[in-house]
């Protein structure tokens, strides 16, 4: 997994749970790394996992809550580090239709040892769009935050559904709802 999301994963523990709680983890966590993460390195997605389960056992926040609460955090923060990706005339469908087509082909020329997602769009109307999401990190939840803080973004408000197509959450759909306002 890329040092980005790691440094940020860090970052997000700090501003929303405090420097010790973040520091307790690293510690708990007894990571190859040492918990010292550069953004443009690859570390073993474990200790993300091993991050998550201490942090979970600290706040007693369920992990698929804490996934989801950093994936709009995230979603914030490539918007700040990387605004050239984030077109908001596209709207939220046209920025997901771009994501695997342009935005991770352009992630693969910078990181070739990036592991990404899959996504694909099965269904879209003027108002709704389902997606297929596949990882092997099975990482519905952070990828639900992601989209909701994408939407939140583009200023479209939106019923966001989750449903696992695979039982152990390799592959999940997404239905996005437009909402009226």
């Amino acid at each position: 997994m890329k040092g980005i999301v790691f440094t940020e994963f860090i970052e997000f523990v700090e501003d929303k749970f405090g420097f010790e709680i973040s520091n307790d983890i690293i510690t708990e966590s007894q990571l190859k790394s040492g918990g010292v993460y550069t953004a443009v390195g690859t570390y073993d997605f474990q200790e993300m996992l091993n991050l998550l389960i201490s942090l979970q056992s600290k706040t007693n926040i369920p992990i698929p809550d804490l996934l989801e609460v950093f994936g709009k955090h995230l979603f914030g923060r490539f918007v700040e580090l990387y605004p050239d990706f984030v077109n908001k005339s596209l709207g939220l469908f046209g920025f997901i239709e771009k994501i695997d087509n342009y935005i991770h082909v352009e992630v693969k020329k910078l990181y070739p040892d990036a592991e990404l997602p899959k996504l694909s769009v099965k269904a879209k109307t003027k108002d709704a769009m389902v997606m297929v999401y596949k990882s092997e990190r099975k990482l519905g939840d952070f990828a639900l935050g992601l989209l909701k803080s994408a939407a939140e973004f583009f200023n479209e408000p939106m019923s966001i559904s989750m449903q696992p197509l695979e039982e152990d959450g390799s592959v999940v759909q997404f239905t996005l709802n437009r909402i009226d306002g």
